[in-house]
């Protein structure tokens, strides 16, 4: 069972890191951009920390995403979070071949996306215990099928393999599932 971040403590982080992105600092509009993307997009930490500048579209809607075993995927981005990494890719400035390089080089690091993370949500008021990369992947595909979307969309937005895997967040949504069957279902009418 996966853990999981309802749309109220998702909101407490927004609100944080906004808040955090309208100072303006460097620092600021970084923390906005990674929650826009984990949440977002439904990135794994990994691809997001390890996200190459070449993978930002100038003029399309979508993330080019080298996931697991270096398959890639096409992951479209809302409009907020493409002003997010605009802004962020403005003042980050020029060098490098990451979207979020490390100040030693390199690219950010996944223990470091986790700490980053671990601070906004004490910020927003939220146990930092419950709140890291993996969790907002999570969030993000309950609360698109909450929405009504396909379990095979998901499975395409999240990378994975094998329906399999992607089957595990049906469990939050069996309520939604049980009143669509009942409602579209042939035999539910009878």
């Amino acid at each position: 069972m996966p853990r999981l971040l309802g749309h109220e403590e998702v909101a407490a982080l927004f609100r944080t890191a906004e808040a955090d992105a309208a100072a303006g600092t460097p620092e600021g509009l970084r923390i906005l951009a990674l929650l826009e993307l984990l949440y977002g997009s439904g990135l794994r930490a990994t691809e997001l920390v390890s996200l190459p500048i070449a993978a930002v579209p100038r003029d399309a809607p979508f993330l080019t995403i080298t996931g697991k075993g270096s398959v890639q995927r096409m992951v479209p981005i809302s409009a907020r979070a493409a002003h997010a990494l605009a802004d962020w890719l403005v003042a980050r400035g020029k060098g490098g071949r990451f979207v979020f390089p490390s100040p030693r080089g390199g690219h950010l690091s996944r223990v470091r996306l986790f700490q980053l993370l671990r601070d906004l949500a004490l910020r927003a008021g939220l146990d930092p215990e419950k709140v890291s990369p993996h969790v907002l992947r999570h969030a993000f595909a309950t609360h698109l099928l909450e929405g009504g979307a396909d379990l095979r969309v998901l499975q395409t937005l999240l990378g994975h393999a094998d329906i399999a895997t992607t089957q595990i967040y049906t469990h939050v949504d069996a309520a939604r599932l049980v009143t669509l069957v009942n409602q579209r279902h042939p035999l539910a009418r009878s």
